[in-house]
């Protein structure tokens, strides 16, 4: 009788969010393939806005598609069997499997997770059936002894999975040896045995004069440094609200482009190919005094359209984007944004997590209405933009929302199946397509729009293919990491756990 092949595995744990986790599993995920391993990356629980829709039409968190990318495979809802999506302070959609489970408030949540657990693990053991390795991302800091209890995403998860742990901290947000070494005293002895080795991350200088200091926490802990890992100015899409691209304000380059910084911003990675453009300076905004003037508005996709068109009108951004449309300056919404763009919004349901039958007056830029519905819309699509000046642009990307737009106006793009889509009047484009600006045609035509409406000379370049320019940050994140970090030592780890 043949053994059921299993994957080794390694888990890559952080002293708080923001450690870089997600990065430093997108690294070890293309290291693996490099060396010819097949790799799957893993995360049980995901707290994130940023989702994608798999080819099977089910949701799960970027994180992991990034990581996916990076080992060279195709994103599979069991690399992240749980989503949670955060619809307001205290609350969250909860995804398990790439379907909504429902909504749950926090308390409510802490208490159900643990029936989680045998659907987490029967991911886990689906896909490690397949592949060489398996990358484990855990979530937050495995020392946040409140949560300790039923724990399905840190230490919790590494023991019900038998996984080595990486523990790694943010030298760049200061008081690293801190962060490890309280983060080691805090965990109960089992757990301290489960770490391999410590990891220090976002180092800007010469290692060399860590050394004492690495010393000392070797000594402290009992646990080896494996590696000093160098700030590297890399494009690959962050997961969460930590990201660094939405603290621009000002970006010198010839075209301001505005982003609208939503309280529940959504899927802000859809305008990561914008930031890679030469001549497009995208900055993300909260109020009225940062707007100004941009040469281009756009309004993002929200958890909570209704709640942060009510920020928006409450904190003065909604007249003032209204202004700046009426004198002339072009808008896109994406998703929630184009939904705010249209006349009306109603929630005959409550689906919004407000009162059911609630319905908001939207900017009135598009003329179209959405009613939200309580099925929630999750594909993947080709289209054709149909609007000037992108027209002829080709799109692929996917739909993540709840609720159906109706209305006249002029569709922005039409379907492959020959159903038109979006909305557009005037200098207002609206459309659902997350991932619109990934093929790089659109954002060719927008640049070269944006500069000839500023009398600007820009060269015609050809469109940047998104995906060849993630490979190319990928195999540069792999190789600063690989140098840093003593890989043999991993795998040595991976092998002792096996």
């Amino acid at each position: 009788m043949s053994q059921i092949h299993h994957a080794r595995c390694i888990m890559v744990q952080g002293t708080m969010s923001g450690a870089g986790k997600s990065l430093l599993c997108t690294a070890l995920c293309r290291i693996f393939a490099q060396d010819g391993l097949r790799v799957a990356p893993f995360k049980s629980q995901n707290m994130a806005l940023n989702s994608y829709v798999t080819r099977e039409g089910l949701e799960m968190g970027r994180a992991q598609v990034v990581q996916a990318q990076a080992a060279g495979v195709e994103p599979d809802v069991r690399m992240n069997p749980v989503l949670l999506k955060p619809c307001s302070d205290t609350g969250s959609q909860v995804i398990v499997r790439g379907e909504v489970r429902g909504q749950m408030p926090a308390a409510e949540y802490f208490r159900y997770k643990k029936q989680l657990i045998p659907e987490i693990l029967e991911a886990y053991e689906s896909l490690a059936q397949t592949c060489d390795v398996v990358v484990v991302e855990g979530a937050g800091s495995p020392a946040e002894i409140n949560l300790k209890q039923d724990d399905i995403v840190n230490m919790g998860l590494a023991r019900m999975i038998n996984a080595p742990v990486l523990l790694t901290g943010d030298i760049d947000r200061g008081g690293v040896f801190a962060q490890l070494y309280g983060t080691v005293a805090l965990l109960e002895p089992e757990e301290r045995a489960r770490i391999g080795g410590l990891v220090i991350n976002k180092f800007r200088g010469d290692p060399a004069i860590l050394a004492p200091g690495l010393a000392m926490l070797e000594e402290k802990t009992r646990l080896p440094v494996l590696g000093v890992v160098p700030f590297m100015d890399l494009d690959i899409d962050e997961e969460d609200s930590l990201a660094p691209c939405l603290e621009e304000r000002s970006v010198h380059k010839p075209v301001d482009v505005a982003v609208i910084r939503l309280l529940r911003l959504s899927n802000f990675t859809d305008f990561t190919p914008l930031e890679a453009h030469p001549v497009l300076g995208i900055r993300y905004v909260q109020d009225v005094s940062s707007l100004g003037h941009p040469d281009f508005i756009i309004l993002p996709g929200t958890k909570n359209t209704m709640e942060d068109l009510l920020w928006l009108r409450q904190n003065g951004l909604e007249a003032a984007i209204r202004k700046l449309a009426a004198a002339g300056t072009p808008i896109l919404g994406v998703c929630g944004g184009y939904q705010m763009l249209g006349r009306t919004l109603q929630d005959p349901w409550g689906v919004e997590g407000g009162e059911a039958g609630r319905t908001l007056r939207g900017l009135g830029l598009l003329p179209m209405d959405t009613v939200f519905t309580q099925q929630k819309t999750r594909t993947r699509v080709q289209a054709t933009v149909l609007q000037q000046p992108f027209a002829g642009a080709q799109l692929d990307g996917y739909e993540i929302h709840m609720g159906n737009t109706r209305g006249a106006g002029t569709p922005f793009c039409r379907l492959q199946d020959g159903t038109p889509e979006g909305c557009c009047q005037g200098q207002v484009f609206g459309t659902y397509l997350h991932g619109l600006f990934d093929t790089g045609e659109l954002t060719v035509r927008l640049a070269d729009w944006l500069c000839r409406r500023k009398g600007l000379t820009v060269q015609q370049a050809a469109p940047i293919d998104h995906e060849a320019y993630q490979q190319q940050q990928f195999d540069a994140l792999a190789k600063g990491v690989r140098e840093a970090l003593d890989i043999q030592a991993i795998y040595r780890l991976m092998e002792e756990y096996r």
